[in-house]
């Protein structure tokens, strides 16, 4: 297992060699030891390695993420897998601003707390987070989902499209044009499959979750369509 001690080489040392990585390379479980809150860890992956980062990670950690599995073990900066197109990416701490913003695919995972914006403009992403989130989550939220087992401050969903928001705790408030929906037993099977791929199915009952999404009054809907958001 390669193990790459950023105390030592650079980021940009780590990336190079994680960006040379071919589809069948047999270096598939990287360490990164003494990431010390550096900006930029493990970004634009695109095979299917694991990399695991055992400390606190800075500003855009595995952004662009495509394949990888991406561990962090300890807390995550302003946009954490940002603009993620697939895999996964774990937090197994808190994450600031921002977390999964613009994510196209994939899962993110957040272990503890997320903070103000996450989920802005997702378009594709899984979010789950076991703890809470800040205000503005899921603005302009497209596609994909946002779970959160906790709390949501202020203004969840403003302006959101038809991404799907489940959420086990209180809320706020709702932003513009965000409102509560049913939860049917698709929604109930479709946050089952969620938590069941993040690994923590067991954890809640799906029951105890409420649905939020878009009430559809600030943009040209129409049904037809709904395949392309």
């Amino acid at each position: 297992m390669p193990v790459v001690d950023l105390a030592l080489a650079s980021v940009r040392d780590l990336n190079a060699a994680l960006h040379a990585l071919g589809p069948d390379t047999n270096e598939t479980h990287w360490q990164v030891v003494n990431p010390r809150g550096l900006h930029a860890i493990a970004v634009g992956i695109d095979v299917p390695v694991t990399v695991e980062i055992d400390g606190h990670a800075g500003y855009y950690c595995a952004g662009m993420n495509k394949h990888a599995c991406v561990i962090i073990n300890g807390n995550a900066g302003v946009g954490v897998a940002e603009n993620i197109m697939s895999g996964v990416v774990r937090v197994k701490g808190d994450a600031s601003q921002a977390a999964g913003a613009t994510g196209c695919g994939g899962l993110l995972v957040i272990e503890g707390n997320a903070s103000a914006r996450c989920g802005i403009s997702m378009k594709g992403v899984d979010i789950i987070v076991k703890g809470n989130v800040g205000h503005m989550s899921a603005f302009m939220a497209q596609a994909g989902t946002l779970t959160v087992l906790g709390d949501v401050g202020d203004a969840l969903g403003d302006s959101i499209y038809e991404a799907r928001l489940y959420v086990r705790g209180s809320v706020k408030s709702l932003g513009a044009d965000c409102i509560e929906k049913p939860l049917e037993d698709t929604h109930k099977d479709q946050l089952y499959s969620k938590l069941e791929a993040a690994g923590i199915a067991g954890e809640v009952d799906v029951a105890e979750f409420r649905r939020y999404g878009s009430a559809r009054r600030l943009y040209n809907f129409h049904i037809d369509n709904v395949a392309a958001y």
